[in-house]
């Protein structure tokens, strides 16, 4: 998780959403990347959707079992179904996004019953440390007005 912050950290000096994911399989890191929708014009350029991206390619494979995905906040919807469909094993997410977060703050996309793929997932590792990243983002983005944040 702390290199999925590092590229949150990297990802909010480019003036995007500070969000980071790492996709692991064991101890091999296969891709690593933040959010990028602004610089690459692109909406579905959450950093989820880009290391599975990386990942699938390096692999050869859509598909990536037996493999985990750290990220820095609760995934929404669209990364949630990506996630599936890739068939990740676990997911680890620091922080809860409670406006747009789909794995439990708006939905429990990842335990719909009718998916044929489970994602075993888990919450809290380093939350404080995203979101402290993501307040201070939001704070210098409405001019320092720590109400706003």
């Amino acid at each position: 998780m702390t290199l999925a912050l590092e590229e949150a950290s990297r990802a909010a000096d480019r003036g995007e959403v500070p969000v980071g994911a790492v996709l692991t399989r064991g101890e091999v890191v296969l891709a690593h990347g933040g959010n990028a929708q602004i610089e690459l014009n692109d909406a579905t350029a959450h950093a989820e959707i880009r290391v599975l991206r990386e990942a699938g390619v390096r692999d050869s494979n859509y598909r990536l079992p037996g493999t985990t995905l750290y990220v820095t906040l609760e995934p929404c919807t669209m990364c949630c179904g990506a996630v599936v469909h890739a068939r990740v094993e676990h997911l680890i997410f620091a922080a809860r996004e409670p406006r747009a977060g789909a794995v439990l703050s708006t939905g429990a996309t990842l335990d719909n019953p009718a998916l044929n793929h489970r994602v075993k997932w888990a919450e809290g590792l380093y939350e404080t440390e995203s979101a402290d990243l993501l307040r201070q983002f939001f704070q210098r983005r409405r001019g320092g007005h720590a109400e706003d944040a």
